[in-house]
């Protein structure tokens, strides 16, 4: 096969069959067409690495790695579709395994030496080759620009370390975070007296193990220590500081989390208190928002010659952040400031080109601390942290990161969290166990495709109550389109009875969400949010199942700058009052953040809304960085590349009080999507 497909009208033709099968995407097989237009002499082989790097980015790699391609050639390609549950079905001498047969590591890199197309690192060749890993050049750069700056940061931790005040640390630190009973260590405490003295760290941890509320007492600490300073007989000044999130969705929450938090947050103890509270924001924003995005472009208002004024940043879900985005992040940020990045390490990465989070964290579940890290760390915050966590060879890295080990969502009888953490380990015969024998908060149930009576029970009604449990407020859609009805004003309503009849609606909505893991098939967004509709119409709940109408959710897929809505903003289509005639007027009702009663909706005309999807289904990757009091997590036929261990966790750990998994496949789907872990290419640490 490899010298039958190097020739260049058999490459290009495999390259148009792979597209028209969709296992490449029209913009890789584009890209190869210009490349050899571009450069006719190229090899074969040079463009057929070429298609697969760009086919890697919607895949969510940074890189092609063409060692691991050729030791794993069906994983380069998408094998079946997305949505595609049976097998491909096409001739063997088609699939990537054929194709590669034969070709050797050293064969493939000779081909790739081309001056025009592809460099060694600086240059202008569209493509890069570093350690065996094929780059296109714009991603390279990133990777490099990341990199680069979180070096610059980590060699200035020890001279920010120095210049912190111990026993105003450890005096502060003890009013923020009281003893608790039982804790052998506070890992929230030793979080924030780390995060404190670093220009940049991570905190991550599970659902519940008090990012937040860690992140908050970060917040204080430092607007503490920063206006109790004087240095230089310049008055104190409380610190600039931004909270954002990836999503609309993500910084809603984060917002609700942090407001709160900051009203029961205890401040006995810590100078300038007052102070101190009124210097803590409460306001989240999108990272796009922060950046001052411009709409069509990839470039953004704030940049290296044109910075943040920001003296601390902290980014929540920073797993949802790809490389392309951590890089402009770091590049509009003060070399002054310091960066928190909270996430979960085990969630799913960013769906575009990059796993920069997951890959900065992977070591931290073994700590790599330094003894001259623990020193420091006890002396500010009288925490010792646990010997087999202590490493002299760790890291520097190692020294910027924390991970939360104590869950406060989930109880230890908690069927969820007993759930997320058997999936996240990989046991198999534990799920199984699960499965058989589910606990109260947790419904499993086979769900063939043709049984429309059981798929309307769980959308419409929240399906039956678990084994030993209750029907839990809000399950299902019925209830957020009962209460549409039983609470819409008259006619004669004021602005804020409207904006509160969309708040208790966009509330109660998101009690209970139907996920899913493709886009395309009977099993992704497009199928069940029809099939959903269709079961909601047929329950006399909605009027339509196309179109415009009352009660239709929708989720924003493009950032819609002039309107205030970013990508994954969620709305709810509402009937307002209409006039004298009698007409309806439809309006979408979008979360705005406000506080106050009357404030925080948002109004926008169906027609303005350019890029907008149903959102009685959402995928689990869309669903990141919200939670759910009942989800609902319903899984295709038959097994796929996109099932994956994180794909699972994530889904999973969207629920807060109850879920629901559902496939037609059984146990062997799920145990089969638990052996399968995202393994992103990347060098960013190497």
């Amino acid at each position: 096969m490899v010298a039958a497909i190097a020739q260049r009208p058999a490459m290009r033709l495999l390259l148009r069959q792979w597209g028209e099968r969709q296992w490449l995407r029209p913009l890789d097989v584009a890209f190869a067409d210009f490349l050899w237009r571009e450069v006719p002499d190229a090899s074969p082989w040079l463009i057929l690495a070429a298609a697969l790097a760009s086919h890697q980015l919607g895949r969510g790699h940074a890189c092609l790695d063409l060692a691991a391609t050729l030791a794993a050639p069906g994983q380069a390609l998408s094998l079946p579709p997305g949505g595609d549950e049976g097998p491909a079905g096409v001739d063997p001498a088609l699939r990537p395994e054929a194709v590669l047969a034969g070709l050797s590591l050293a064969d493939w890199q000779g081909a790739l030496a081309h001056p025009l197309l592809v460099a060694g690192g600086s240059g202008t060749t569209p493509l890069v080759l570093a350690a065996g890993r094929l780059y296109l050049r714009r991603y390279w750069q990133c990777e490099q620009d990341v990199r680069a700056a979180i070096e610059r940061r980590l060699r200035a931790s020890p001279q920010l370390q120095a210049a912190l005040p111990v026993t105003a640390m450890r005096t502060t630190l003890a009013a923020l975070f009281p003893p608790v009973a039982g804790e052998r260590v506070d890992w929230q405490k030793l979080a924030c007296a780390l995060a404190a003295g670093s220009g940049f760290s991570i905190i991550t941890g599970g659902p519940g193990s008090g990012k937040t509320t860690t992140v908050l007492r970060l917040v204080a600490l430092l607007q503490a220590l920063a206006l109790t300073d004087t240095a230089g007989g310049q008055p104190a000044r409380p610190l600039r500081i931004r909270l954002a999130a990836p999503t609309g969705k993500a910084a809603a929450r984060l917002s609700a989390a942090i407001a709160s938090a900051l009203a029961s947050l205890s401040l006995a103890g810590v100078a300038h208190a007052e102070a101190v509270r009124a210097a803590i924001p409460d306001r989240v924003g999108t990272l796009h928002r922060l950046l001052g995005g411009r709409p069509e472009t990839r470039r953004f208002r704030h940049h290296a010659g044109n910075p943040l004024a920001v003296d601390l940043l902290v980014i929540d879900e920073a797993s949802m952040v790809d490389l392309e985005m951590m890089a402009a992040v770091f590049a509009a940020l003060p070399e002054t400031a310091r960066l928190v990045l909270l996430g979960d390490r085990d969630q799913l990465a960013s769906v575009e080109a990059g796993a920069v989070f997951g890959q900065l964290c992977r070591r931290a579940g073994d700590g790599h601390y330094r003894p001259a890290t623990c020193d420091w760390l006890t002396a500010v915050s009288g925490e010792r942290i646990e010997p087999t966590l202590v490493d002299p060879g760790g890291s520097a890295l190692d020294q910027a990161v924390v991970m939360l080990r104590h869950s406060h969502r989930f109880a230890a009888a908690s069927g969820i969290g007993r759930l997320a953490a058997v999936v996240n380990a990989g046991d198999t015969q534990l799920l199984a166990e699960l499965w058989r024998q589910p606990p109260a908060d947790l419904a499993f149930c086979a769900l063939p495709g043709d049984d429309a009576r059981r798929f309307s029970e769980l959308v419409v009604d929240g399906g039956p109550p678990p084994a030993g449990g209750h029907a839990a407020a809000g399950s299902g859609y019925r209830h957020y389109l009962q209460l549409m009805r039983a609470q819409q004003p008259a006619g004669t309503a004021t602005a804020a009875a409207l904006a509160n009849w969309a708040r208790a609606v966009l509330a109660a909505h998101g009690e209970f969400q139907v996920l899913c893991a493709p886009r395309l098939g009977a099993w992704g967004v497009a199928g069940l949010n029809q099939r959903i509709a269709d079961a909601l119409h047929a329950a006399g709940l909605i009027r339509a199942t196309h179109g415009w109408y009352p009660g239709r959710p929708v989720l924003v897929t493009r950032n819609e700058y002039s309107l205030g809505l970013m990508n994954g903003d969620i709305g709810v289509t509402l009937e307002l009052p209409g006039s004298a005639a009698g007409e309806s007027i439809l309006r979408v009702a979008f979360a705005a953040g406000g506080a106050r009663e009357g404030e925080g909706i948002r109004w926008v005309l169906p027609t303005r809304l350019r890029a907008v999807e149903t959102a009685y289904a959402l995928t689990v990757h869309k669903a990141q960085g919200s939670e759910f009091a009942h989800a609902a997590l319903l899984l295709p036929a038959a097994p796929s590349p996109i099932l994956t261990r994180e794909l699972l966790y994530t889904g999973i750990t969207r629920a807060r009080e109850r879920l629901t998994l559902a496939t037609p496949a059984g146990i062997g789907l799920l145990q089969e999507a638990v052996r399968r872990r995202v393994l992103r290419a990347s060098g960013l640490l190497q």
